[in-house]
């Protein structure tokens, strides 16, 4: 066998079952090899950055990586915004990235570039295998550090020579070593930490998942401390049955007051909150000066073990969960379109079961607490705030989860970034409802101009900031790719459009004129 097929056979035994591809003629002998060997399902993206964005996506649900096939080092550059996203979110993804075959390098042929040198930023593992009967190995090793806690970007090169050259059998990744158990001494500082007043437990990474919010709950019953998270959490298991972890808000005066009592912060899974951004006069830091912070977990530890732990440590091990949710939908709204009334459509007809891709930015915002208590459901926000998110980690979501509905919660601006994520989810008919926010402007920006003092926009301001001159048609931009779509106006509008498309399976978008 070659090169390429070694690699190939190696990923399928190491348990890699999907690749999201984008190749070019380096890559030939890779998708020869794919279309061969059984036990790889191989999914198109129009541009790398949907192919990495799905590879995050597919990571969050599944628990496991995918891979990527991309074209060279312009290939790769192309899905480093998607990467920074994954890489963010602690995704563990394997990027398979052709190369000139290694006799041609020195050629400067148009297509060479520093590979290495453009894989590194937005990865944890990078290795060019520049002998055939390294690829299996290397292979093998890539695949480990993927699903090294809690995941990682590996990049394995693979120059087009040792594709085609005779290689050895296959190899198989190490089983992943299991998360590390943090100490009896971070367990005991957690818990004189949250027995003094105005305290919280700090929650992210799998902190936010269902099994360790039920600890959360506990600890919180006991001690009487607030259970908050992360803005952005990379998946939230949240709704009816759930408990309850408030997210910390974005804006910074916001934050500032949501977290002005506090005096003493235990992190599970998480860091001291930052602002996204800096601001004049403000501070980078939200936590007051005087509030104190304890780690029990880091995000690579095993954080629902550590909650457990602390439970057990607070006599809490069988105490009745706080801020657990109710099953008590919001009623569905009618008249005018605003955001609290979205949030309470999307709060009734939310499937149980449901996967939320939020890129909503500015708009959804606010969405939180008219969903809480709606049918269980599974949260996924954009982690490295590069835009062109939502779109393809829905692709991926769907892929992980063929029997769940994903809802796609998309800014006319970010979308434009990656929409040919929609000609994907046609081809696959995946079961993604994307809702696209169409206020036809970079509507986060027109704030945020303010936020920083630069004044209010000018003329030439605000044709950099307004997506008008012409209006993007979402409708017409979905069909051409071949989904379904409606144009909503109103809430009555929205909540027909919704859950016509959630009564059905197949691909579908819905226009919100805002």
């Amino acid at each position: 066998m070659n090169g390429a097929e070694s690699l190939v056979r190696t990923l399928v035994a190491s348990g890699v079952e999907v690749c999201f591809t984008n190749p070019g003629t380096s890559e030939m002998h890779f998708v020869a090899a794919l279309d061969k060997i059984e036990g790889m399902r191989c999914v198109l993206g129009l541009f790398e950055g949907v192919v990495t964005g799905a590879a995050d996506g597919y990571y969050r649900m599944a628990g496991k990586p995918a891979a990527t096939l991309l074209h060279l080092g312009p290939g790769l550059g192309n899905g480093l915004a998607n990467l920074h996203n994954a890489k963010k979110a602690r995704s563990g993804i394997v990027n398979i990235v052709g190369e000139h075959a290694s006799y041609h390098i020195r050629h400067d042929a148009p297509l060479t570039s520093d590979i290495e040198g453009v894989a590194r930023p937005m990865s944890d593992w990078v290795r060019t295998s520049w002998s055939a009967r390294d690829v299996a190995t290397d292979g093998a090793r890539a695949v480990e550090a993927a699903r090294t806690a809690p995941g990682r970007i590996a990049t394995l090169i693979l120059p087009a020579d040792t594709a085609w050259n005779e290689a050895d059998g296959p190899a198989v990744a190490r089983a992943a070593a299991p998360r590390t158990a943090v100490s009896a001494d971070a367990v005991k500082a957690a818990a004189a930490a949250l027995k003094g007043p105005n305290a919280a437990l700090l929650l992210g990474g799998a902190g936010v998942h269902a099994p360790a919010l039920e600890w959360a709950g506990r600890i919180a019953a006991a001690t009487g401390c607030r259970i908050i998270s992360e803005y952005n959490s990379a998946r939230i298991e949240r709704g009816a049955g759930r408990v309850i972890a408030h997210r910390i808000p974005y804006v910074v005066d916001a934050a500032l007051a949501f977290l002005a009592d506090l005096r003493s912060v235990v992190l599970a899974g998480a860091r001291p909150p930052v602002s996204f951004f800096a601001y004049p006069g403000k501070p980078s830091l939200q936590a007051p000066t005087a509030c104190g912070f304890t780690r029990l977990a880091g995000v690579e530890d095993d954080i629902t073990g550590a909650l457990e732990a602390l439970a057990d440590e607070l006599g809490a091990r069988t105490t009745a969960p706080a801020q657990l949710a109710r099953l008590e939908p919001p009623a569905v709204p009618t008249g005018k379109l605003t955001q609290e009334g979205i949030a309470a459509v999307l709060g009734a007809l939310l499937p149980e079961g449901a996967i939320v891709v939020d890129e909503s930015v500015s708009t959804g915002r606010g969405f939180a607490a008219l969903t809480t208590n709606a049918q269980p459901h599974d949260w996924l926000c954009v982690m490295g705030g590069a835009i062109g998110f939502a779109l393809p980690a829905a692709v991926g979501a769907a892929v992980a989860c063929p029997d769940r509905k994903v809802i796609a919660l998309e800014g006319d601006g970010s979308g434009m970034y990656t929409l040919q994520a929609m000609w994907t989810m046609a081809r696959e008919n995946l079961d993604v409802t994307v809702i696209v926010f169409a206020n036809r402007s970079y509507n986060i920006l027109r704030g945020e101009l303010a936020n920083v003092g630069a004044g209010a926009p000018g003329r030439r301001a605000t044709d950099m900031l307004t997506l008008d001159r012409p209006d993007l048609d979402w409708c017409a931009l979905a069909r051409g790719q071949g989904l379904e779509a409606a144009r909503a106006a109103t809430l009555d509008e929205l909540a027909h459009a919704l859950g016509r498309a959630l009564a059905r399976r197949g691909p579908g978008l819905i226009e919100l004129v805002m």
